[in-house]
């Protein structure tokens, strides 16, 4: 049974290969990446696949019965790219796809879900035996941002008492792994969320905690947000992008108490405060 990975170099990716070398031998999973040679360190075949290229792709997919695709990072984009990789998995006789979606993607009101929203529909048409795995929020999207904050004084964003119902990235790519290695998915959609929802009040309140150095949020309206993005270099088009998913996330679009994700993966969600953690430990 040959499972292969598309974005295998990108930061989910390599944590679902790490993880599916610890319930599959090496010799049956398949890094897939614009750039195979970025591969070479995970300890699995690495084969090239750029979602825009077909031909690469129906020579990456050969062989391969379970494949996980991992959606693009390429926002407006994506759509295009992930029907690509279907028509190929299905050339190649693929026996299940796993689709890595946003959390209620039928409903959500954040502007990433169209396109996720496009390629369930394409999945869904292609006739591919297939599963959904809706990911929220990863908890390092936020925690990435602690350097700033402490640096700042304050953790600035815009999803006012928004609760969020995140998880660890560890913990998305540790679903994945499960249903690729287990029976009993297919045609099912997850809703992938974490045990524990928190505002970012509730963040800030943590990594004051942790770090004994008071370090409150500050909820800030959304275009002012989005030019303290800009101001500290993020691109000005996806800085209003950020702090428009804020507004949304204030709205609860982030929440989510199903704990599907801690069912699938047999165990508690990351928490919180392990999360931020080993952000701050990064940090030293």
């Amino acid at each position: 049974m040959t499972i292969a990975v598309t974005g295998a170099t990108g930061q989910l990716g390599r944590i679902v290969v790490q993880k599916l070398l610890g319930k599959t031998s090496a010799h049956d999973i398949v890094a897939l990446a614009r750039d195979p040679a970025k591969a070479a360190n995970l300890g699995v075949a690495a084969r090239a696949a750029d979602y825009t290229n077909p031909q690469s792709l129906a020579a990456a997919l050969a062989g391969v019965d379970k494949l996980l695709l991992i959606s693009s990072s390429e926002i407006g984009q994506r759509a295009t790219q992930h029907r690509n990789v279907i028509a190929a998995a299905r050339q190649a006789g693929v026996s299940l796809l796993v689709y890595t979606s946003l959390l209620h993607a039928d409903r959500s009101t954040l502007d990433l879900a169209d396109e996720h929203r496009a390629t369930e529909a394409d999945l869904k048409a292609s006739g591919l035996p297939h599963v959904i795995l809706r990911n929220g929020w990863y908890t390092e999207n936020y925690t990435g941002s602690i350097g700033g904050a402490l640096v700042g004084g304050a953790f600035l964003g815009s999803a006012g008492d928004g609760r969020i119902a995140s998880a660890a990235r560890a913990d998305y790519a540790e679903a994945a792994v499960a249903v690729l290695t287990s029976a009993a998915h297919e045609g099912k959609t997850y809703e992938l969320a974490g045990d524990h929802a928190y505002t970012l009040t509730d963040l800030a309140a943590e990594i004051s905690r942790q770090t004994g150095k008071d370090t409150p949020y500050k909820d800030l309206p959304v275009a002012e947000y989005a030019a303290v993005l800009a101001g500290v270099g993020i691109p000005e088009g996806f800085a209003k992008a950020i702090a428009g998913w804020d507004a949304e996330v204030a709205k609860g679009v982030l929440f989510d108490d199903g704990r599907q994700l801690s069912q699938l993966i047999g165990r508690q969600t990351t928490p919180l405060a392990d999360t931020v953690a080993a952000a701050l430990k990064a940090l030293v």
